[in-house]
């Protein structure tokens, strides 16, 4: 199967409208395209999705690791539908890969070395990349900085670039020519003309989503752009296909640790604590007043549950941030996955042993979601019940009392956890994350380890008659009893804060995990949920 890493010069060059072209015009070709995205980002991989038909997986570094990395390519690839771990069949197996890189090439989690950025994902799979150099405004400089980055790493291997954002005749004679001239190892495979109405509305949290666009039209509009650009380099899609390199090893190995091909490689770079590649639960911590003891044993987690295990998932436009790899961990741990929307649903699924819910845009919702009534009362149920309910970042601000948006008007939420949060115009947090869990939780006994990513403009807002919640907190005005969830660090290694809360069999984060960085913690959720009397969070 051939794949290809489509990388950027930096972030803005129009990168991921040319990935979305390029796919819209392999998919009019009749291909099936596998999309996946370097880096933790959500709202991309939907857009991927809105053009293949196929759910955008993610590839990254420095939350799962090299070994990682590969065996998320792998269960992408042989996923065989929307979500899940059932192999593929000939009729929907991909034909083709497409990865989307993340910022510019070379950028990642450091200034020294690859983790976490475009080139290392291409250098671990050992997959060509096709460079989109944002040209506006260049001639003869464009050659520099083709050249500076496909010279950077030696290691890389270059299907070849196309120049985006290109003028007229002349602007593009003079492309072609400093090109030939200054980098006559590197195809010219597109020079893509201006094209403002392909642009992709934004908003605080980056692109629009997928659902908010009209795909149909645009798609086409895309396709015909980008074979366009090709057309004006001399090229062909036929010609872009054949420079893609085949993958056998690694799509075709197991996912597993036994396989060969998903172990082989670098190891990860040292860090000051567990690397992903090597993240483990330890064993179970002993009952005590606040942390009751655990089915979740190492012996439960091998063995799995002797039946598959309901767990809702929040899936609709206030609620859509989860990795597919995510939910192929679940299943195949026992989970059966029922997907559920807080915005129109007034009731939950029924037989649930718990409840997710993802990340996404809750506050541009919170009108709605305040007024499902039917469905708060749902969730505080089952809650209420002893299952196991976890919110990430939008499905935290759900559980909580209350949302005030920036307007300053306050949305009463689930009132399940003992905090409120509101609204802020600037970004409160951004970046990489490694959580161990203080106590028992779902995910697993304490000291449980897991990494992910935090991006949010939200922040508790501690109202005059409650408490702020540090490691331990309390609400005055309920009584009911919360606790921090993690001690975080970020990318380095340099703790932060206490995050998140845990009240009762309720918890949530900030953070958005992601649980290729220990799959024993997903397995941990679902016999949680299949045991909802032992639930260890406190």
């Amino acid at each position: 199967m051939p794949v290809l890493v489509v990388a950027g010069t930096h972030s803005g060059c129009g990168k991921t409208t040319a990935t979305l072209a390029l796919m819209a015009a392999l998919t009019r070709r009749g291909l099936r395209v596998q999309p996946l995205k370097a880096g933790p980002d959500y709202i991309d991989p939907g857009l991927h999705a809105a053009v293949t038909g196929r759910p955008g997986w993610n590839l990254d570094g420095w939350m799962c690791g090299p070994q990682g990395v590969r065996r998320s390519f792998a269960r992408a690839v042989r996923a065989g539908k929307p979500h899940g771990p059932s192999s593929n069949t000939p009729r929907n197996a991909p034909d083709i890969a497409v990865i989307e890189g993340v910022m510019g090439l070379y950028d990642g989690a450091s200034a020294d070395e690859g983790q976490g950025s475009t080139a290392e994902v291409a250098a671990l799979l050992d997959a060509p990349v096709l460079l989109v150099a944002d040209v506006r405004g260049m001639s003869r400089s464009a050659a520099a900085l083709v050249g500076g980055y496909t010279r950077f790493d030696p290691a890389l291997r270059f299907a070849g670039v196309v120049c985006n954002r290109v003028g007229g005749p002349g602007h593009r004679d003079l492309l072609r020519g400093a090109l030939a001239t200054h980098c006559p190892e590197v195809p010219l495979l597109g020079l893509l003309s201006r094209y403002e109405a392909l642009g992709l509305p934004s908003r605080h949290l980056g692109l629009a989503q997928a659902h908010e666009l009209e795909w149909t039209a645009l798609a086409t509009r895309l396709a015909d752009w980008f074979e366009a650009g090709l057309a004006a380099a001399g090229q062909s899609l036929d010609g872009l296909l054949a420079r893609c390199a085949p993958m056998t090893s690694i799509a075709s190995g197991t996912d597993g640790a036994d396989g060969a091909s998903m172990t082989s490689g670098a190891p990860a770079p040292d860090a000051p604590h567990a690397t992903p590649d090597t993240l483990t639960t330890p064993p179970p911590a002993p009952a005590s007043n606040s942390i009751r003891a655990t089915r979740a044993t190492a012996a439960h987690l091998a063995e799995g549950p002797a039946r598959r295990v309901r767990i809702g998932i929040a899936r609709d436009a206030a609620f859509s941030f989860l990795y597919p790899e995510n939910l192929f961990l679940l299943e195949e741990a026992g989970a059966e996955p029922v997907f559920l929307s807080p915005l129109d649903d007034t009731e939950l699924p029924s037989g649930l042993g718990g409840l997710l819910l993802p990340g996404g845009y809750p506050e541009l919702h919170a009108a709605r979601l305040a007024a499902n009534a039917p469905m708060l009362a749902a969730v505080r149920a089952l809650a209420a019940q002893g299952r196991p309910v976890h919110g990430e970042c939008g499905g935290f601000m759900y559980l909580m009392r209350s949302i005030t948006d920036t307007h300053g008007t306050r949305h009463a939420m689930t009132g399940c956890l003992p905090a409120r949060c509101r609204m802020d115009a600037r970004l409160r947090a951004l970046g990489y994350r490694e959580a161990e869990t203080l106590h028992g939780s779902p995910f697993g006994p304490a000291g449980t380890v897991l990494r992910g990513h935090e991006f949010h403009y939200s922040h508790l807002d501690t109202a005059p008659e409650e408490t702020p919640f540090g490691p331990v907190g309390q609400s005055r005005q309920s009584g009911q009893s919360g606790q921090s969830m993690w001690n975080l660090r970020d990318r380095n290694g340099t703790p932060l804060s206490p995050e998140g809360l845990c009240a009762g069999s309720v918890s949530g984060s900030y953070v958005h995990l992601h649980f290729g960085s220990n799959p024993a913690a997903a397995r941990a959720f679902v016999v949680a949920c299949a045991a909802p009397g032992d639930i260890p969070c406190p």
